[in-house]
């Protein structure tokens, strides 16, 4: 019988020719839902007539005597006693229409005992009385419901009153839930959480960090292991960026993003991976070529994720949104975000080659801008390593387009940080527009035609198989060729110079000024020479009009000198004018411990002197030692050294300026001091006294500097230098002894046996012995000190 009535169920061969499978469970489907849709009006109608039949029932029937006189006093009073329907809300016309409603007789209303008809002349409500009456009987069996009157309805027939059913608390259901409440509580009562105490807390997550962090050197190792087969424990490793025990989250996350980014440095491929075509896609590979695609898509795809993620912390740091999860909290964020750009960094740095290059330098340089000292220097420190170790200048191109595209935006109100990085830039030279045909050619392979006329058969043969080896060798070449390499460079530089005489025609009183002048400076002597007397002039009306500072006006004579002393030596150009200047600045400059300007007054000083010594006339040699000589009496240690030795290879250099060490020497003119012209202020007049006083300075080196110098700094015998200090230039030795880090340089042995090896900062009276250093103060000063002095000196430095 079941195999019979199986078979019947089956369709027919026809029938599955005519038909699909989906579609006859796609019929069965419809009919089965018809049938269901049915049967539920069916039971819904039901529903409705027993509710009617109900409500009839539970009223209580009104009589009919003498419904003009009785029936509306009745029927207030019965409103009253009920709950009134807010009759207030409604017009006259609605409240005299309901009224006349009411004393209308009805068949749920009027009393059943009477059969008289009340409603002769509305035939329609007869049919509907008829299927009340031939709805069965019940009794009441459920429960009365109690209704809930609502606001009424206005219709187009009139206002139709709602009332709702009052929601009956299924009392089953009521004791399931208590019942399972009770047994909840009695497990809670067995099992009761115990609350843990702080260390307890400590031992717990300790635990949980340690597990975590094993979990995560197991999936690295393997990794570093076999990268191809276990490139899917990326996605392991990766999904731990999104931990959720809020005692352990920020920890393992930020392991995580370090040991990921540690990972990617280490597997990845030194070539970019491209994306396979639909053909390569379709073609046959061997096993090896198959399993290292699926690598490299792996590990892009990968790569590609990992960097969305730290986007998108830094982005929850940014915008200081908590999320729903509630795991990390506010002030996590930030040591998050730090992980991650120092992640970037390392990647922007270590990874110029691969994939999404670009897409790390469009997040990393805002944040070179951004409020925060640490990320703004760790990316300003990022972005200077990649500038010094990149050789070619592809990845350098790609971060000075984003940066200038960056500062335009912003108006030019940026850290000056962003364009320092420029000076760390690897350009040395770049192409030159010539107007004759450049000589050294790429060399060209030879045509069908030429070789068909010049060579035979056979060395057409030999010609044709030498020019494919060398297409294939310069295929492999791992060095880019020197030309690529020039026009990258030219193009980086063209844009640095767009974005420097940008800012010097629209922001001259920007914070940025200083920077751009030093970039000027350091890359002017490749600037095109068409541009050289606009930005003379430009370079002078910034020092006039009186708005820079002193290291700013610096920093413009400086550009100004390497304009001129590069390509500017053709330019007939005199620049007495910014001479003129820096003789002006130099008593200016801070004798403090920010003496920064030095520096630029040392590199000035050999631009502008020692390498146009042919242009220099010896008036203003001679008013230049001078003015150095007594600057050196006033600033730091490091900078009287690093003055001296310009003061010593001026004298080289101008050998006739030796009449300043002569006192007896006598010229035409009086020397004056306070003229800021070094042509006029007849320095031949006077003598270098201030070496004597320096002859007596606290440090060693100023001491044999000045003895140096007044013995006509000679190049051999006793009043020689030694050749650790003569061989240095005079800003090496600025670096060499300086005090930025407030220690004595070089340090002072004391010359007390009981505390000889002592080195004591500050002046060197706190390195020698009392007695020794007030019989020295005595001798230089010609006097004996008092007594009581000398006790006061003894007692207020013990």
């Amino acid at each position: 019988m079941k195999a019979r009535r199986n078979k019947k169920q089956i369709p027919s061969f026809r029938k599955l020719i005519k038909t699909s499978k989906v579609k006859l469970e796609n019929k069965l489907k419809n009919k089965q839902f018809k049938q269901q849709s049915t049967l539920k009006k069916y039971r819904k109608e039901q529903r409705k007539l027993r509710q009617a039949v109900k409500d009839a029932v539970s009223k209580k029937p009104i009589p009919l005597e003498n419904p003009k006189e009785k029936r509306p006093g009745k029927r207030i009073e019965r409103e009253e006693e009920e709950e009134a329907l807010p009759l207030d809300m409604m017009d006259e016309d609605d409240l005299q229409l309901m009224k006349d409603l009411g004393q209308r007789a009805s068949f749920l209303t009027r009393d059943l005992s009477s059969s008289e008809p009340v409603h002769a002349k509305k035939r329609k409500h007869e049919r509907i009385i008829d299927k009340y009456e031939k709805i069965p009987r019940t009794l009441q069996t459920a429960p009365e419901k109690e209704l809930i009157h609502l606001l009424p309805i206005k219709d187009e027939s009139g206002i139709i009153p709602q009332t709702r059913e009052k929601p009956v608390t299924d009392s089953n259901k009521d004791e399931e839930d208590q019942e399972e409440e009770r047994e909840l509580e009695e497990e809670i009562t067995e099992d009761p959480i115990q609350e843990l105490t702080i260390e307890e807390h400590l031992i717990e997550r300790k635990k949980k960090l340690q597990e975590k962090k094993m979990h995560i050197a197991a999936l690295a190792s393997a990794i570093l292991s076999d990268p191809e087969s276990n490139i899917k424990k990326l996605k392991e490793l990766r999904s731990m960026l999104m931990e959720q025990d809020p005692d352990v989250a920020v920890t393992v996350r930020k392991l995580v993003i370090v040991s990921l980014m540690e990972l990617f440095k280490d597997i990845t491929p030194s070539y970019k991976i491209r994306p396979l075509t639909e053909a390569e896609k379709s073609t046959k590979t061997r096993k090896e070529t198959q399993k290292l695609r699926e690598f490299e898509e792996g590990l892009v795809s990968q790569y590609k994720f990992y960097l969305e993620n730290l986007e998108q912390m830094v982005k929850d740091w940014k915008q200081r949104k908590l999320k729903k999860s509630n795991v990390v909290s506010l002030k996590a964020y930030k040591g998050l975000a730090e992980v991650a750009v120092k992640s970037l960094c390392e990647l922007l740095v270590a990874l110029p080659h691969f994939n999404f290059h670009n897409n790390i330098i469009v997040l990393i340089v805002p944040l070179m801008n951004d409020m925060s000292k640490s990320i703004s220097e760790m990316c300003c420190e990022a972005v200077k390593k990649l500038f010094k170790q990149d050789k070619l200048g592809q990845a350098s191109l790609g971060v000075i387009k984003v940066i200038s595209g960056f500062v335009k935006g912003r108006n030019y109100e940026v850290r000056p940080e962003m364009l320092k990085t420029f000076l760390c830039l690897r350009i040395k030279e770049v192409e030159v527009k010539k107007d004759t045909e450049d000589i050294n050619k790429p060399k060209k392979f030879m045509t069908f035609k030429e070789k068909r006329k010049s060579l035979s058969r056979m060395q057409r043969k030999w010609k044709k198989a030498e020019e494919k080896l060398e297409r294939e060798l310069r295929e492999a070449e791992a060095s880019e060729s020197a030309e690529k390499k020039l026009k990258l460079h030219t193009e980086t530089l063209n844009i640095v110079f767009v974005t420097y005489f940008r800012i010097l025609k629209k922001a001259q009183r920007s914070p940025l000024l200083p920077a751009v002048l030093e970039g000027l400076a350091k890359f002017a002597h490749l600037i095109n020479v068409e541009f050289f007397d606009d930005l003379l002039v430009v370079l002078h009306t910034l020092i006039e009009s009186g708005d820079l500072s002193y290291q700013e006006s610096l920093h413009c004579v400086q550009t100004a000198f390497h304009i001129l002393s590069g390509q500017g030596d053709v330019l007939n150009i005199d620049p007495m004018k910014f001479y003129t200047h820096l003789y002006k600045t130099l008593f200016k400059l801070h004798a403090g411990a920010t003496n920064e300007g030095v520096e630029i007054v040392l590199q000035c000083l050999d631009v502008m002197l020692t390498k146009r010594r042919k242009q220099v006339s010896q008036q203003r040699a001679l008013a230049f030692i001078k003015r150095l000589c007594t600057l050196a009496l006033h600033v730091l240690p490091n900078s009287s050294i690093g003055i001296l030795a310009t003061t010593r290879i001026l004298m080289h250099t101008f050998p006739k300026t030796d009449l300043l060490l002569d006192s007896e020497s006598q010229g035409s003119g009086v020397f004056l001091p306070e003229l800021d012209e070094p042509e006029y202020c007849n320095a031949q007049n006077t003598a270098l006294w201030e070496l004597h006083a320096l002859r007596r300075h606290y440090h060693p080196i100023v001491q044999r500097f000045a003895a140096h110098l007044i013995a006509g700094a000679p190049s051999e015998g006793s009043g020689a230098l030694k050749p650790e200090l003569s061989r240095r230039s005079a800003a090496e030795l600025f670096e060499a002894y300086s005090m930025a880090e407030m220690t004595f340089n070089p340090p002072v042995e004391s010359s007390n046996p009981k505390i000889k090896g002592k080195v004591l900062q500050g002046d060197s009276f706190l390195n020698e012995d009392l007695n020794q250093l007030i019989k020295r103060y005595s001798s230089e000063v010609a006097t004996e000190l008092p007594l009581d002095f000398t006790k006061y000196l003894k007692t207020s430095l013990h």
